[in-house]
């Protein structure tokens, strides 16, 4: 039967496939990270208000904002190894459901330490997510084509910057005093609570694997497990089926490295973005919510254009490298024009865009070198590196911002670590190119 679908397939009818498997994943799997993302940096708006209602300096705004990670960073390998027994959907529904009801109860933090433990709890509630969805999304493309399929998921990253800027603007701007909530109180609620219905949602619509899809035909599971395993069997160098193995495989740590640079970097722009364009000169809280979408615009669009121009041409490593270095331009550059406002949006641009064009092909490495458990658990190792330079970087540049008065020095050290990330990654798998 393989050998036959293999003799009697059209390049269309795979293309038009693999079309009907994207649409049908991945705009719910973006709405359910658009919402992820939003309520994990929404507080970078809500910060413009409650950092002088609650009497928090930017060093217990670093602290709050790192220990989300850190609640991510403990709980997302044992998440993803239990979704690889337990499937997606129920996977899915309970992170969702618990990170919605954990950002909703931001609302009414009141000391610092509430402050800290929901910060805690809601990275604890989102573990596995991202890495989960990455590892789901191997079960369904082979990797000749999930470079596109994890941009576009991966632009719901960008896409809540250019949606979640406005919508917090408009929140707190237009709902502060209502029913006596200050607006960034209504801003943890009104976009926290819809997480709930998404995970019942995606619970209903998605199928764990292809050969449980009931909007699959025989021939279309066939053709997906076909182009799988011919994927498998055509590896060159080692690839690793259980965990143990891949965590004695130098790439690992090599793609560790990176995950470090992307995750800090990304989450240091959410974090940091509207304090920086207020810093610029912008001083009305709506105003801030719409310039603020203006980066995410353009890296929407360089990240599509990286993804596929990577799938063309099967490249991964320079796909990745390039952007961040781009990023790493950006982040450098920023502290010498910081007070002035259309400059400073140039580099928060380039710094957005660059971030964001990495990953499509960088997250695409992982399943490359990995397969089986050694995927679910090795993805979300790699993206563990990551959540822990996210729990340890903003409290390095909180503190300094205190210390110093300016973020200028945090936006040194964030534009090093993306270089550092860039150049290991093409030195460390200069062996085994993509």
């Amino acid at each position: 039967m393989v050998s036959e679908l293999a003799v009697t397939r059209t390049p269309e009818e795979t293309d038009a496939l693999y079309r009907r498997v994207g649409w049908r994943l991945i705009p719910l799997l973006m709405i359910g990270y658009i919402s992820a993302y939003i309520d994990r940096s929404n507080i970078g708006f809500a910060k413009l208000q409650f950092l002088a209602d609650l009497e928090l300096t930017e060093t217990m705004y670093g602290v709050g904002a790192g220990l989300f990670y850190l609640g991510y960073c403990l709980f997302e390998v044992p998440s993803n190894l239990m979704l690889a027994r337990i499937g997606a959907r129920r996977t899915f529904l309970r992170i969702m459901v618990l990170w919605s009801l954990c950002s909703a109860a931001m609302a009414f933090i009141s000391t610092a330490p509430h402050f800290y433990v929901l910060r805690f709890l809601l990275g604890a509630a989102e573990a596995g997510f991202f890495p989960g969805v990455l590892f789901f999304l191997s079960q369904w493309a082979p990797a000749s084509r999930r470079a596109r399929f994890t941009a576009l998921f991966m632009s719901a990253m960008a896409l809540s910057g250019i949606i979640g800027g406005p919508l917090a603007g408009a929140i707190m701007h237009g709902m502060d005093g209502v029913a006596g909530l200050k607006g960034w109180q209504w801003l943890f609620i009104t976009e926290g609570l819809p997480g709930c219905f998404l995970g019942v949602l995606s619970y209903w619509l998605l199928a764990d694997a292809p050969s449980s899809a009931k909007w699959l035909t025989s021939r279309d599971k066939q053709l997906i497990e076909q182009d799988l395993a011919t994927e498998n069997s055509s590896r060159t160098g080692p690839r690793h089926h259980d965990l143990i193995s891949a965590l004695k495989d130098r790439r690992l740590y090599v793609l560790a490295m990176m995950s470090i640079a992307l995750i800090s970097g990304i989450g240091g722009i959410s974090l940091w973005l509207p304090t920086i364009v207020r810093n610029s000169g912008i001083t009305d809280i709506l105003h801030i919510g719409l310039l603020s979408a203006l980066p995410y615009i353009v890296a929407v669009i360089v990240q599509q254009w990286v993804a596929r121009r990577s799938d063309r041409l099967q490249e991964r490593r320079w796909h990745a490298a390039i952007p961040a270095g781009v990023a790493a331009l950006g982040w450098l550059l920023l502290p010498l024009v910081q007070d002035q406002t259309w400059l400073a949006l140039a580099m928060l641009t380039l710094m957005t865009a660059g971030s964001f064009g990495a990953t499509g092909p960088f997250w695409s490495l992982p399943a490359s070198y990995l397969s089986g458990t050694a995927a679910a658990g090795g993805i979300a190792i790699v993206t563990t590196f990551g959540g822990v330079s996210g729990f340890v970087s903003p409290i390095i540049v909180g503190w300094a911002a205190t210390a110093t008065g300016s973020l200028a020095s945090g936006q040194i050290y964030y534009g090093v670590l993306m270089l550092l990330g860039a150049a290991v990654l093409i030195y460390g798998t200069r062996t085994s190119a993509r």
